[in-house]
């Protein structure tokens, strides 16, 4: 299932520079590292749980960026949303091939990310 969130008057009182800092899977070990600079994204693995895993740099639009990924022979687009400046809800926007196991584990499903202080 995939909420949505009013972003209206929340992408204006968030920074690019929120999404700055280390982020961990809720309920997981999963964490990873964000830097943003002229909205700009880079994405550093910190504990990965043993996934090999690649990203592009991803363009943050306010509280949303969307970051190109591969993993276990798929390539797709994780999209993020900052819903607070300790709070984002990430998802798969796409996933290709769709018949793929990753994919089909994917759709529809939501993670949430805390920032680690």
């Amino acid at each position: 299932m995939v909420f949505s969130f009013p972003t209206s008057s929340l992408a204006q009182t968030i920074q690019s520079t929120d999404w700055n800092g280390d982020w961990v899977g809720e309920g997981t070990l999963f964490k990873i590292g964000v830097s943003v600079e002229n909205n700009v994204m880079k994405v550093v693995q910190i504990e990965s749980l043993g996934f090999v895993w690649t990203s592009q740099d991803g363009e943050v639009d306010g509280n949303i960026v969307r970051v190109n990924v591969e993993y276990a022979g798929v390539k797709g687009i994780i999209q993020a949303e900052l819903i607070n400046p300790i709070t984002a809800v990430a998802f798969a926007a796409t996933c290709m091939p769709d018949f793929m196991v990753v994919c089909a584990l994917a759709k529809n499903r939501q993670a949430v990310f805390k920032k680690v202080e």
